[in-house]
C-alpha cells in the first residue's frame, strides 16, 4: 500500500489517515463496504458506507493512475527517451490529464504534417521561427528548398515549418493547462437540428436550436443533447468564440509585430483550428459526459434506494390482480411466505357477479389478508370493483387494497429467474405473483429484476454502463445488508447480495437447505459447500434465522461477539432471552466494562440496540396511497384539480406523479415548492405521497403538467 495514496485521499476527503488506512486494510482483507460499516467501527473510527465507498472508489482510481504512469515510464524507456527531468515529471504528474501532457510530445504518433516536414529537414527552419531568431523568414526558408523532397518553394518551408510550429504549442504542457482554463470558464454547448430531420426528430424539439453555458448545463440537458446527435437528429458544437482561442494562443506566443510574428500569427490560428482547439473539444465532451454521467447515476442510486427500502406488508397471504380489460384480471394466491397457491382469471368488466364472487370464495378459501393490485391498464376500473365488493355480507372483515407499482413485472415474468421459479406457469401467473410479493416484501421481490427496467432512471442508456452497473450493485447491496435477510426463506437472487456470498455460494445455501432443510443456527452454514471461515464472517450477521434455538440468531449480532452477550447476561445474572425481553436488565450493563480486544462502545451500542428490537426493519410502515374518486383517464382532468398521487420518479429537473390516470404527470422542479429548487431529491422521494395541482393537460403529447405549491 502506497502511504501517499493514503495521505490524498485523506486530504481530499477530510477523513483520518489512519481510518483511511484501516478501511484500505480492510478491503485487501476482503472485506464488504457493508461489513465494515457495521462489524468495523472501531477501526474506520464509525465511517459510514458513503465514506468507506468514497475511499474504495478513490483507490482504485489513484492505482489506475499507477498503472497508466508504469506503462509510460516502459513505453520511454523502451525507446530510450526517458530523461531524470522527464521521469520527475511523470511521477510528479497527480491527474491523468497531467501525466497525459506530459507524455503527449513523446507518444508514438501516426503521420502527421508535422512529421511529414520533419522528415523533409525543416525543422532547423521551425526552431528559427519559434525563437525568433530569424530576421527575414522567406529568405531563410529559401535554404531549405529541396525539391527531391518535395519543398519547392520558400513558402512550401515556411508551411512546412509552421506545421511543426503549431505542433509544438498544441502539446506544450503549460499551454494546455491555461487553454483548458480558458474552455472550461467560457465555453458554450449548442445544438442545431440536422436540415430535413424536424419530424423524425421532434421530440429533440427543444434542441433544433439551443446554447447555453456548458458549465452551467444540467446533466439531463447535456445527455438529450447527446442522444440528439448519436441518434442523427442534432449537430452539437462546443467551445468559447474561436476567436478567444486564438486571442490567448496570440498572447503566450507572438510577440510584436514583424515578419516572425506573422508567421507565428499563422501558426497559432492552425494549431487552435486544427489541433488544440480539436483536443480540447474531445476533451470537454468527455468531462461534460462524465459529469452528466455522475448525476444521472446519483438520481438513479437515489430513486432506485427508495424503491427497495419502499415499507413492506410483511408476511401476510396476498391475492394479487394483474388488471386488464379484453384478456381478463389474473388473480393469485400466495402464502404468508409467498407461495403460489392458485391462480384463475376473472372479468369484472363484462361480469361483476361472477367475478366477485371467485374473489370472495378465494378469500375465504386461502384466509386472505390484503390483495395488491398492478396499477397498469384498467387498474383504476379493477380498483373500484374490488372496492364494491361487500365481504362482510360473506362473513370476512374488511380486505385492504393496494396498489402496487408493476413496472418490471413483465421483464420478470419473462425471465430465467421466472422460468426457473415457475417451469409450469405462463407469463401472466408469473406477472401476477410479482405483484403480490412485491407488497409483502419489495426488496426481496426487485432484486430479482435488473434494476435498468424498474423505470426509476434518467437517460440510464446514455450513461457509462459499468458505473452504473457497479453504482447500482452497490446501492442494492446496502439496501439488502441493511434490511437483513431471512436464511430459510430467501431466494438465491436476494442472498447473492448478501455481504460475502457470491452467486455460487447463493445457490449453494438453497441447495443445502432444499436437501437438508431449514437451517436450525447460523453455524450451520460453515457447512454449506465453498462457504468459507472469511465468507461466514462477512455473511453470517446480515443473515437472520427467525425461531432459532438461540433467539441471537435472529438478530443483527454477529456471531463473533455472541460470547460477549453472553458475558453480559452472565454478569447481570440472567439469560440472554432474559435480557432480550426485559429492558431493565439492559439499562443496568455497564458498557464500558466491556470494552477492550477491538471493541469499543460504537459497537456495543449497537449491540444493546439490536437486542432491544431484534431484527428490527429499517423500512417505514405501509400506508397505501388512494387515488381520487371518479378520475381514471386523462379525459377526467381538467385545469385547477387537486389530486393525491404517489412520485414514481425523481429526475434533475422535477418528479413524476402517478395520479392514477395511466399517465404519469411531472412536476417541473419550479413548481416543487414556494421557493428556489435546485434539486428535486432534496423535496420529493419515490414512493411519497404527495398531493398536485393540474396546471396543463396536453393530450395529443400525453403529457399532464403538475404543481406542488400552496
Amino acid at each position: 500500500m502506497k502511504m501517499d495514496h493514503i495521505e490524498k485521499i485523506s486530504s481530499e476527503l477530510k477523513i483520518s489517515a489512519s481510518s483511511v488506512k484501516a478501511t484500505i486494510d480492510l478491503f485487501s482483507d476482503g472485506c464488504t463496504i457493508p461489513f465494515i460499516a457495521r462489524y468495523r467501527k472501531e477501526s474506520t473510527g464509525t465511517l459510514d458506507e458513503v465514506a468507506i465507498g468514497a475511499i474504495r472508489d478513490r483507490l482504485a482510481q489513484l492505482q489506475e493512475l499507477d498503472k497508466r504512469r508504469e506503462a509510460i515510464l516502459e513505453s520511454l524507456t523502451e525507446r530510450n527517451l526517458l530523461t531524470d527531468e522527464l521521469s520527475k515529471k511523470v511521477t510528479q504528474a497527480a491527474t491523468l490529464t497531467d501525466l497525459e501532457d506530459v507524455y503527449l510530445p513523446y507518444r508514438p504518433k501516426r503521420k502527421t504534417r508535422a512529421s511529414a516536414a520533419r522528415e523533409k529537414g525543416l525543422e532547423p527552419l521551425a526552431r528559427k521561427l519559434f525563437h525568433y531568431e530569424s530576421k527575414d523568414p522567406h529568405s531563410d526558408a529559401a535554404a531549405f528548398i529541396n525539391a527531391e523532397k518535395g519543398v519547392e518553394s520558400a513558402e512550401d518551408a515556411l508551411s512546412g515549418a509552421r506545421d511543426i510550429v503549431a505542433e509544438w504549442i498544441s502539446e506544450d504542457e503549460t499551454c494546455r493547462k491555461e487553454m483548458r482554463k480558458l474552455w472550461a470558464k467560457r465555453s458554450t454547448i449548442s445544438s442545431l437540428l440536422v436540415k430535413g430531420k424536424e419530424e423524425a426528430g421532434a421530440k429533440f424539439k427543444d434542441y433544433f436550436d439551443w446554447s447555453e453555458s456548458a458549465a452551467a448545463a444540467p446533466s439531463h440537458r447535456i445527455l438529450a443533447m447527446l442522444r440528439g446527435e448519436t441518434e442523427g437528429f442534432l449537430r452539437i458544437k462546443m467551445g468559447p468564440p474561436e476567436e478567444e482561442g486564438v486571442r490567448e494562443l496570440e498572447s503566450r506566443y507572438v510577440r510584436g509585430s514583424s515578419p516572425v510574428a506573422n508567421q507565428l500569427k499563422l501558426a497559432v490560428a492552425d494549431c487552435y483550428k486544427r489541433l488544440l482547439g480539436s483536443s480540447m473539444e474531445t476533451e470537454l465532451r468527455t468531462d461534460l459526459k462524465q459529469r452528466a454521467d455522475i448525476e444521472a447515476i446519483k438520481v438513479f442510486v437515489n430513486n432506485l434506494r427508495e424503491l427497495l427500502m419502499a415499507p413492506p406488508l410483511g408476511q401476510k397471504a396476498v391475492l394479487a390482480v394483474d388488471p386488464g380489460f379484453r384478456t381478463g384480471c389474473k388473480v393469485v394466491c400466495l402464502d404468508r411466505q409467498g407461495k403460489l397457491l392458485q391462480f384463475d382469471v376473472i372479468y369484472p368488466h363484462s361480469d361483476k357477479a361472477k367475478s366477485g364472487e371467485k374473489i370472495i370464495a378465494l378469500c375465504k378459501k386461502f384466509e386472505v389478508e390484503a390483495i395488491a393490485l398492478g396499477n397498469g391498464t384498467a387498474s383504476r376500473e379493477t380498483d373500484e370493483f374490488l372496492r364494491g365488493i361487500d365481504f362482510a355480507k360473506a362473513g370476512l372483515s374488511a380486505i385492504p387494497v393496494v396498489m402496487v407499482n408493476e413496472s418490471g413485472a413483465s421483464i420478470y415474468s419473462a425471465s430465467e429467474v421466472a422460468r426457473e421459479e415457475f417451469p409450469d406457469q405462463d407469463l401472466t401467473v408469473r406477472g401476477a405473483v410479482s405483484i403480490g410479493r412485491r407488497l409483502m416484501d419489495p426488496l426481496a421481490e426487485l432484486v430479482k429484476i435488473d434494476p435498468k427496467s424498474i423505470g426509476v432512471g434518467q437517460y440510464q442508456h446514455d450513461v457509462d454502463q459499468n458505473q452504473l452497473q457497479k453504482s447500482l450493485d452497490d446501492s442494492v447491496m446496502s439496501c439488502v445488508n441493511s434490511v437483513g435477510v431471512e436464511l430459510n426463506t430467501a431466494s438465491k437472487q436476494l442472498l447473492s447480495y448478501v455481504s460475502g456470498l457470491s452467486s455460487t455460494l447463493a445457490s449453494n445455501i438453497v441447495k443445502y437447505r432444499n436437501e437438508n432443510g431449514a437451517f436450525a443456527s447460523r453455524d450451520q452454514l460453515k457447512k454449506v459447500p465453498r462457504l468459507g471461515p472469511k465468507a461466514f464472517e462477512q455473511c453470517a450477521g446480515f443473515l437472520r434465522i427467525r425461531d432459532a434455538g438461540n433467539p441471537l440468531d435472529a438478530s443483527a449480532v454477529h456471531p463473533e461477539r455472541y460470547g460477549l452477550v453472553q458475558k453480559m447476561a452472565k454478569d447481570s445474572g440472567v439469560t440472554v432471552e432474559d435480557l432480550i425481553r426485559n429492558e431493565s436488565f439492559r439499562k443496568r450493563i455497564d458498557l464500558r466494562k466491556y470494552t477492550g480486544d477491538g471493541v469499543g462502545l460504537p459497537t456495543l451500542e449497537d449491540i444493546l440496540a439490536e437486542l432491544d428490537k431484534p431484527g428490527r426493519d429499517p423500512r417505514a410502515k405501509l400506508e397505501p396511497v388512494k387515488f381520487a374518486d371518479g378520475v381514471h383517464t386523462m379525459d377526467d382532468l381538467h385545469e385547477g384539480m387537486r389530486l393525491p398521487g404517489i412520485i414514481t420518479n425523481v429526475t434533475a429537473f422535477g418528479a413524476f406523479v402517478d395520479i392514477g390516470v395511466h399517465q404519469d404527470g411531472l412536476v417541473h422542479k419550479s413548481e416543487m415548492a414556494n421557493r428556489f429548487v435546485s434539486d428535486p431529491s432534496e423535496v420529493v422521494k419515490v414512493n411519497q405521497k404527495v398531493e398536485v395541482l393540474v396546471l396543463e393537460v396536453d393530450k395529443s403529447r400525453k403529457r399532464i403538467s403538475l404543481s406542488m405549491k400552496r
